[in-house]
């Protein structure tokens, strides 16, 4: 029989474990990664802004470095990357006020040359209660504490991707995954989030460059895996091995985004084309082959300005020629299996049958925006304002149209919660929807500043950076600071 005072010290035990599960949720990953929530874009809580502006509901605005990647929200903090000359750098402010906590600098060591709308902070860090982790293509991966103090560093690269890296970090079980989609060796690799010890690493050799951000999916029947999204397939893996489980044709103009995920049902979008974007290769040769070697250099696809300034992407060998057998890939690129796609894998290894596509729909699919699904409607924002929303179960078209007045480029993927959607454009405008099948347009905001990050929601607060400031908008009502 066990001592009164056992009894006693267990179940002050009990109550401290309680007392501490309960903290550390309260001080735990609000927006974690990109997109929020295994990139799902959606937020918790209440009472977020409609109507904002340089000048108006802004709680805090802070200067910040350039990049592209996208604030993260974590035990309080603040967390984003950005570049300066050959400074890395990660930056840690106060969630609730703006005030910068730490600011911790890389000096890069080499160079990565890529196209001219990437940059070397595109890649979005991943938190939780112990720090942040950052990817730099120009580094590797580098592990911070909420101190600033260094937890860790893994050196990885240099990186054959003519357009950049852009696939983000992510947190999940006791580790932190980074996917590699590169012309060569393309990989997936988990590494002990405490330590920064390699756990596994898994080669990827049929997929080349991309751009997408591991979803973590978790099953009903079976063990967790790791779903990517990749120029030519969809795979998963075993999350805790990174053992291969099944993978499926999925072709893509270049892999973007993440794949969502609903129970035992997993939603992706890839932009792609029936027929080839590129004239055939004889056509080619006979416009630009000025001196007839039955190749194309470079200075002679300059004479086209579209096609020129992406001649290393097509490239590949890196020789400053494209030959025939170079253009007949790049030609073939997003062709086949593309669109917005439900898929049920169940218990399938290896190569998905048919039956697992529950439907896909090729209409309105956004290049870079991720798509959203958001309280039984699936989201689709792409470049033009174009806002399309499907039925998640039947891939059935609810609505088409455009959010009037903020037309142009769409980078940022959209986000929601409290029932509002927010998309933002490149132009700075923010578009705030009323969630719903047949969505409505409740305001429209100009911060007349470049928005390509995806906006972050924690707390009642929406978080916004543009090239050159990161803003946190409240309501009235939920001006104080989060806690």
């Amino acid at each position: 029989m066990m001592a009164p005072t056992s009894i006693m010290s267990s179940r002050l035990t009990v109550a401290l474990s309680c007392v501490l599960v309960c903290v550390s949720a309260r001080l735990g990953a609000q927006w974690p990664q990109f997109r929020g929530p295994n990139g799902s874009g959606v937020g918790d809580g209440t009472g977020y802004p409609t109507e904002f502006s340089p000048t108006t509901n802004v709680a805090w605005k802070t200067a910040v470095p350039f990049g592209q990647s996208s604030p993260v929200i974590a035990a309080s903090r603040l967390y984003l990357t950005g570049i300066e000359g050959d400074e890395l750098l990660t930056l840690a402010m106060d969630a609730g006020t703006g005030k910068a906590l730490w600011r911790r600098a890389l000096h890069r060591e080499r160079k990565m040359e890529m196209y001219k709308a990437n940059d070397p902070a595109s890649p979005t860090p991943a938190a939780d209660g112990r720090g942040v982790v950052s990817f730099f293509a120009d580094f590797g991966l580098v592990a911070y504490g909420t101190d600033g103090q260094v937890l860790w560093s893994h050196r990885m690269g240099p990186f054959q991707n003519f357009y950049g890296m852009s696939a983000s970090p992510i947190i999940a079980d006791g580790l932190v995954l980074q996917l590699v989609d590169q012309l060569r060796g393309s990989y997936l690799v988990a590494l002990d989030r405490e330590t920064g010890q390699v756990r596994w690493k898994t080669d990827r050799p049929s997929n080349t460059i991309g751009y997408a951000t591991p979803t973590i999916f978790r099953p009903s029947q079976g063990p967790a895996e790791i779903v990517t999204i990749g120029t030519t397939r969809l795979d998963s893996y075993f999350l805790e091995t990174g053992a291969h489980r099944w993978w499926t044709p999925v072709a893509s103009g270049g892999s973007m985004g993440v794949a969502l995920v609903q129970g035992d049902t997993l939603f992706v979008s890839t932009t792609g084309s029936n027929e080839p974007m590129m004239p055939q290769w004889v056509s080619v040769l006979g416009q630009y082959d000025k001196d007839k070697d039955g190749r194309i250099s470079r200075a002679e696809l300059l004479q086209d300005k579209e096609l020129g300034e992406h001649f290393g992407w097509i490239d590949t060998s890196d020789d400053s020629f494209v030959t025939e057998e170079e253009w007949s890939v790049a030609r073939a690129l997003g062709l086949g299996a593309w669109g917005s796609v439900a898929m049920t894998p169940g218990a399938a290894r290896g190569q998905l049958p048919a039956t697992a596509v529950r439907w896909r729909v090729q209409k309105n699919v956004p290049y870079i925006p991720a798509p959203l699904l958001y309280q039984g409607v699936y989201y689709l924002v792409k470049t033009g304002g174009i806002v399309t929303t499907l039925d998640p179960a039947t891939g059935t078209l609810l609505k088409e149209g455009r959010a009037t007045g903020a037309l142009g480029q769409y980078y940022a993927s959209p986000v929601a919660a409290a029932g509002r959607v927010y998309v933002a454009n490149l132009e700075g405008k923010i578009t705030v929807l009323k969630s719903g099948g047949q969505w409505e347009i409740l305001a429209q905001n100009d911060l007349q500043e470049e928005i390509s990050a995806t906006p972050a929601l924690a707390n009642g607060r929406l978080y916004v950076r543009t090239r050159e400031a990161m803003y946190c908008f409240a309501s009235p009502l939920s001006s104080a600071a989060p806690r």
